[in-house]
């Protein structure tokens, strides 16, 4: 019965991943823990928890019998993700087995007015559940904390008093900011890139932006989520003088992705984003009053605890959440209240909780023949520049011909080393902007107009779209920036940082982001 069980489990597990499991022996002295799910051995010494032998094994209990396996050469077992990958995604091995949070008894405790109850009786404040921090002594209070059960979750939209331009919500996503017609409003395309700006994409980016011009006259623009690693200051501090917006995407970028969605706490979320914008503000010179946005690595929405870390810090968007295709597509929000959508994605973790005049500047996913996708690297790899055109005009036509919500083409700037694809590119730019209502904005610029939603016949005179910057002169990038030769000790080598300003000690990094020494 036992190896009955032993291979249906391998059969289940195999579905899901491929090559991670290797084939597993008898083992006569691990006891067992028998959960159906891969497990570390419980009495392994304290002081081999982090060896390469003990990371790699992990064991599988069934009626009684415990059955050892052991990860390929240089790779660690991840005990919550049960697959084996390499040693720098892999950060529990010291943890036995995946712990199974209770569920909290909230009214059936009995307790005291705006108090609740954990799984073992104990009462605590209302506010205390699914606010991110571990409160109850079983941890139940973060355990079952999605929309639809959060004690504290938030109201479904009430345009009645969610009014501009502190606060836009719709019952279905769809509706147009001030109960404009269509054909008053602009059709706005937000082009963004992410990760780090360097010599690799430096000439893409500047043959992008320098042929095409918005209906008033100015440069189209785009938003970068820059990422630290890798990343020219000097380049980025350029094109934030150009008018573009420079945004946050973490200072690690870290793996694996799913750290983000579950593991990531309040303060990990702080030194990741926070962090990045101190980055940015010190060696790039950009004001940190216009480091407004975030969108999470992989796509992995952090739940709550990312939002309570933005309104704490007074970030004003996030640019993360995909939404289930849909026509038409989706306008984005504020959470105030409830996400007009459904959480898409594998394990993806929205946030259940209200918070007042952040912004969410949704996704919407690209129709690519029979399949869709987020980012437009993410489309089938196969295409044409004939298809790749068509799909860009195909999902131009299904915003503009409808409610004109923000049209998003969100980019990797690999994407455009296919010859084909970068004129496709271009000339789809080049064919929208014929039309005297479509204009190419950053996201800030798209709130902007949002909590100001004045008709397309008289954006011309839009001052937040305008093309006159004023700069400090320190904040105009040099024309030969400092190049800084840095060792790191967390990558046991030297890097290079290119910024018109003093050179740091040590290469930034997490928790070291003005690299002291």
């Amino acid at each position: 019965m036992a190896f009955q069980k032993f291979a249906a489990a391998l059969l289940l597990l195999a579905l899901v991943e491929i090559d991670l499991f290797p084939a597993g022996t008898r083992s006569r002295r691990v006891r067992c823990v028998e959960n159906g799910r891969f497990y570390r051995d419980p009495d392994r010494p304290l002081h081999k928890v982090w060896t390469s032998n003990e990371c790699s094994r992990y064991f599988l209990c069934l009626d009684g019998e415990v059955f050892d396996f052991r990860c390929s050469q240089g790779l660690f077992f991840d005990i919550n993700r049960q697959i084996c990958d390499f040693k720098i995604n892999v950060d529990n091995c010291d943890i036995t087995s995946e712990v199974t949070i209770p569920k909290p008894l909230l009214q059936q405790a009995n307790c005291a007015d705006n108090h609740l109850g954990c799984a073992d009786g104990t009462c605590l404040p209302h506010d205390y559940f699914c606010d991110g921090s571990l409160d109850c002594p079983d941890g139940s209070d973060e355990g079952y904390c999605d929309p639809n059960h959060d004690p504290n979750a938030a109201t479904s939209c009430d345009p009645s008093t969610c009014l501009l331009p502190d606060c836009f919500c719709s019952p279905d996503g769809t509706r147009i900011p001030g109960n404009l017609l269509p054909s008053q409003t602009p059709q706005m395309v937000i082009l963004t890139f992410d990760d780090a700006i360097s010599y690799e994409n430096w000439d893409l980016y500047h043959q992008l932006f320098n042929n095409w011009r918005n209906p008033n006259g100015c440069p189209i623009k785009a938003t970068f989520f820059v990422s630290h690693q890798y990343n020219n200051y000097h380049q980025t501090q350029k094109l934030w003088n150009e008018g573009h917006e420079i945004a946050v995407h973490s200072i690690t970028h870290r793996a694996p992705e799913e750290w983000w969605s579950f593991n990531a706490t309040i303060e990990d979320w702080f030194d990741e984003m926070v962090g990045q914008a101190n980055i940015l503000h010190k060696f790039a010179g950009i004001r940190m009053s216009e480091i407004r946005g975030m969108r999470v690595p992989f796509l992995r929405v952090g739940w709550n605890r990312q939002f309570l870390m933005m309104k704490e810090f007074g970030f004003v968007y996030d640019s993360s959440m995909v939404a289930p295709f849909s026509n038409p597509p989706l306008w984005p929000y504020t959470l105030d209240h409830k996400i007009p959508h459904k959480c898409t994605g594998i394990k993806q973790n929205c946030p259940s909780r209200s918070y007042q005049g952040v912004w969410e500047m949704v996704m919407n996913q690209l129709e690519a023949n029979e399949y869709s996708c987020a980012m437009v690297d993410s489309c089938p790899s196969n295409l044409s520049g004939d298809d790749v055109y068509s799909m860009l005009m195909h999902n131009f036509k299904r915003h503009y011909l409808t409610n004109r919500a923000p049209y998003g083409l969100h980019f990797h700037s690999t994407w455009f080393k296919k010859p084909e694809y970068l004129e496709a590119f271009k000339d789809f730019v080049t064919d929208v902007l014929q039309e005297p209502d479509v204009w190419f904005v950053t996201n800030w610029q798209a709130i902007s107009w949002m909590k100001n939603p004045i008709p397309a016949d008289e954006l011309k005179s839009f001052q937040p779209w305008g093309c006159s910057r004023l700069f400090e002169q320190s904040e105009i990038a040099c024309n030969l920036p400092n190049v800084c030769k840095l060792h790191s000790r967390i990558f046991q080598q030297d890097r290079y940082l290119y910024t018109c300003f003093r050179c740091p000690e040590k290469y930034p990094w997490i928790r070291n982001e003005f690299g002291f020494e």
